[in-house]
């Protein structure tokens, strides 16, 4: 199967997206370069007469393939970075190594997978308009990329070898990607990482060149992804989807006769399985996560940490919890220091932790979910209790929430549809009849805490909700937290280019060559420029202008040049393309 781009995409634009990709992870846009091996051409053949750049397809999925191991002197240590010209720092590569083991005590003998999330170096150069944003655009919030951070997806193998002075072979095969596709890639991995581990570098290098023949990782397509003799079926969600359904096409059995794989998501994990143990205090979790307050997970290993981080992070959706959040952490990750200091009250991130030491290094945090082995979907283990701090003294401690948290409202399920229903920010938008052509759009009117609290008394969800409790709390504290802060600026995004975009309509109704009839032809070219402006920013900023908008808008420039003297018009022509 030949590399295929996004429709548009043609050999310019695909060099312009490696050429993105590359600036992006700060190396140069080279040929590939295989393990081992010498540079190839830098460019295919698709069999339709398309020269394609090799690994731009690779760089929109992964930044790089590591097979991390364990070496008696150097303890573990990255042994593979494909493909070979993928950068890391010394410090990226220093947290991977680490996050990609299960901490000693964890006895994860067999194979193991989970999830971990570090910090990109500072130093990493990144392109603010890369091509690949224009698939970013039309994702969910909670799925947009988040630049700087990696995503660790691991493959942990660990079993008894004779001929190993350790007596344990000990491997982990890791996808280092910038994308939040949890279920998505611990699926490839599922698929690749046993093989791998008994056919080593060859088999990984032919997955990887598969991976780079992949479709551009457009939302809202049904995409069809080979790996290694299985075709993966997959659609990533956009934001027009609706909230809890699941769009993948059911095709006929004669359609899907090539593929071995449907998944139903790309990046959900299984929350009832997750929350088990904690059922009975779920409302509570989601109160804590919802408020951005400090939460360590401890538990016995890597999976069941990653999987309950990775759970509350997801149970506020279509809410993006905007504070970091670590599904696995260790006493050797880069921001140790940083997140167990005492000379400052806990910052607000949800921890997983599996290290007996962070008992005792965050024991003065203010919530605490110790759990134990998650059972396999369909079991119901016993519920843990809600206890106090001062009863977890080790990591041994009987499983539980130790808080003093109270919560503000009882449990129900329907309380994030409920604050979605939020009618005050809506108020802030400008009226459309106070919009002119002539002037810049309005501003929004800017967002008073206390005037929306007085709101509430009249049009709060505790006037009709059955759910009975201190909502007006609730609201209060979450206006503080870091997730209303993120979810108000994208909505205050939102808003302001809905004005862009009406302003941009406002024009397009006018009479423009009735207005220059009556100006100058100074004037006259100050508003092409204008114009012109204005459909560069609605083409870089994806405004929400209707198509029709946008050609009329160039139908109207160009009637205006056409207009000018001939000197006039050549000057302005060469300003751009209309």
């Amino acid at each position: 199967m030949a590399l295929r781009g996004p429709a548009g995409l043609g050999p310019g634009s695909r060099r312009r997206l490696d050429e993105a990709v590359a600036a992006a992870e700060g190396r140069e846009a080279p040929a590939l370069v295989a393990a081992g091996g010498a540079p190839e051409d830098d460019e295919e053949d698709d069999g339709r007469g398309r020269g394609l750049l090799r690994w731009d397809g690779f760089s929109a999925w992964l930044h790089c393939v590591c097979v991390v191991g364990f070496d008696l002197e150097l303890g573990q240590a990255v042994e593979v970075i494909y493909p070979q010209h993928s950068k890391l720092t010394d410090k990226e590569k220093t947290n991977i190594c680490y996050l990609s083991f299960p901490d000693s005590n964890s006895g994860c003998l067999g194979d193991t997978q989970f999830c971990f999330r570090f910090r990109q170096s500072s130093g990493r150069r990144m392109s603010l308009h890369c091509l690949l944003d224009q698939f970013d655009k039309d994702l969910p919030v909670y799925l947009k990329k988040d630049p700087a951070y990696f995503y660790g997806y691991v493959y942990f193998r660990q079993v008894r070898d004779k001929t190993l002075k350790r007596g344990y072979f000990q491997k982990s095969l890791v996808l280092i990607s910038r994308l939040p596709y949890i279920h998505f890639f611990h699926t490839v991995l599922k698929q690749i990482a046993p093989e791998y581990f008994e056919k080593s570098e060859p088999y990984l290098e032919a997955a990887c060149n598969d991976v780079d023949r992949w479709p551009a990782p457009v939302p809202g397509k049904t995409l069809h992804l080979p790996i290694m003799g299985v075709v993966m079926k997959v659609r990533i969600p956009t934001c027009h989807d609706k909230p809890g359904t699941t769009q993948i096409v059911q095709f006929t059995q004669q359609a899907d006769t090539n593929i071995s794989v449907i998944l139903p998501t790309v990046h959900e994990v299984d929350l009832f399985r997750c929350f088990c143990p904690v059922f009975l205090h779920s409302q509570m979790l989601w109160e804590l996560v919802l408020l951005g307050e400090p939460l360590v997970v401890m538990a016995p290993s890597p999976s069941e940490s990653s999987e309950t981080v990775l759970a509350l992070v997801n149970c506020i959706s279509p809410l993006k919890y905007f504070s970091d959040f670590r599904p696995y952490f260790t006493i050797h990750d880069s921001e140790f220091k940083e997140y167990t200091t005492r000379t400052q009250a806990p910052p607000s991130v949800i921890l997983g932790v599996t290290n007996p030491f962070f008992a005792k290094t965050l024991q003065h945090w203010p919530h605490i979910i110790r759990i134990g082995d998650l059972k396999p979907t369909g079991e119901i283990p016993k519920q843990v209790k809600v206890k106090k701090l001062k009863n977890l003294k080790t990591l041994d401690s009987k499983p539980g929430v130790y808080t003093s948290y109270k919560p503000y409202l009882n449990r129900d399920e329907e309380i994030i549809k409920q604050l979605q229903k939020e009618r005050y920010v809506a108020s802030l938008m400008p009226l459309q009849k106070s919009i002119s052509p002539w002037k810049s759009p309005p501003q929004i009117r800017q967002f008073l805490p206390e005037e929306f609290m007085k709101t509430l008394e009249k049009t709060g969800p505790q006037l009709t909700s059955r759910l009975k409790g201190d909502w007006i709390g609730l609201y209060r504290h979450f206006l503080k937290s870091p997730n209303f802060d993120g979810w108000f600026k994208t909505r205050r995004k939102e808003m302001t280019q809905k004005l862009e975009a009406l302003h941009l309509e406002a024009l397009c109704e006018e009479d423009l060559l009735l207005w220059i009839q009556k100006h100058t032809e100074v004037e006259t070219v100050d508003l092409v420029l204008k114009l012109k402006n204005k459909l560069l920013q609605a083409d870089r900023e994806h405004l929400p202008v209707k198509p029709d908008t946008m050609e009329k808008l160039r139908t109207h420039i160009d009637a205006i040049i056409l207009a000018l003297p001939e000197d006039l018009q050549g000057i302005l022509l060469k300003t751009g393309m209309t």
